[in-house]
């Protein structure tokens, strides 16, 4: 991926170096943990949505318990020439430049910034308690995107789905919820969930996801066509993230049998399908994930 022409963005909160964040039991886990919590939910019959997190769909429910947030970190793991930190600015600066102009001209909506916060084991969202086996997640109280950064890492050596753009991908799929929220659509959502069984809330959740996927696409595509960030091979790494992190694949990592019906994010095949719609077309209304 190449994206030194891109925006730099200072809408970056860097928390690493400040350990758990007050929160007890900050482990540094990655999304290897995924696994394990498949198989805690396996056994003890809780929703493996509220284990792993699904953080940007559960979360919302959490707003009268929200903790406060953390100013950003002041100390070395601030500092501005950190290379992951600076890949980031990249990145987000790419997707607040996009969806500045696309959002407005597309939908009639005018685009409003997110943070980033990059933190390390654990530390607090508006939304509650962030933990780095959660993965990433967008917090619509506070509207802030969390990243433990040990995510890529794990990416890249547990799941092969290592690659700039598909770390890439990672953070505009949460923006990608962020879009969403600005655009109504969590909280329709969200209201919607409540009056359905559990397994017709899995359903929308997973509508959410794969919308997300595809709004990550919709940025790829508009960035592409205005800096050429995209290389031989990158679209491949981000289809393979993409698949490696379906509903299916860790469940049937952690038990032997995916289950359908609790599906939250969606299966490999669809969050590949979704992720090549928003590539192909650029358009936000490709991604109509509710009337498929």
């Amino acid at each position: 991926m190449d994206y030194e022409n891109t925006p730099v963005s200072s809408n970056i909160e860097d928390r690493r170096g400040q350990g758990g964040g007050g929160m007890m039991g900050g482990g540094g886990l990655g999304i290897g943990a995924i696994i394990v919590v498949f198989a805690i939910s396996y056994f003890t019959g809780i929703n493996p949505a509220v284990l792993l997190g699904g953080a940007e769909m559960i979360a919302r429910n959490t707003g009268n318990n929200a903790a406060t947030t953390q100013p950003a970190t002041t100390g070395p793991a601030a500092d501005p020439n950190d290379p992951m930190r600076k890949f980031l600015a990249h990145v987000l600066g790419g997707t607040e430049d996009v969806w500045t102009t696309i959002l407005p001209q597309q939908t009639g909506v005018r685009y409003a910034p997110a943070t980033l916060v990059l933190y390390d084991g654990a530390t607090r969202s508006g939304c509650g308690g962030a933990r780095a086996a959660m993965g990433p997640f967008y917090c619509p109280l506070d509207k802030k995107v969390y990243l433990d950064t040990s995510f890529f890492r794990d990416m890249k050596t547990k799941y092969g789905g290592g690659g700039d753009f598909a770390y890439a991908y990672v953070v505009a799929h949460e923006i990608g919820h962020h879009v969403q929220d600005l655009l109504g659509i969590l909280d329709k959502v969200d209201a919607a969930k409540e009056r359905v069984s559990q397994t017709q809330a899995n359903a929308l959740s997973v509508r959410v996801e794969l919308q997300a996927d595809c709004l990550a696409g919709v940025w790829a595509a508009n960035a592409n066509q205005k800096w050429r960030i995209l290389e031989p091979g990158d679209v491949e790494k981000a289809l393979a993230t993409a698949q490696a992190i379906g509903d299916d694949r860790l469940q049937t990592a952690a038990r032997g049998y995916a289950v359908p019906d609790s599906f939250t994010h969606g299966s490999s095949a669809a969050r590949a399908k979704w992720l090549t719609t928003g590539l192909k077309s650029g358009q936000v209304d490709s991604c109509n994930t509710f009337a498929q």
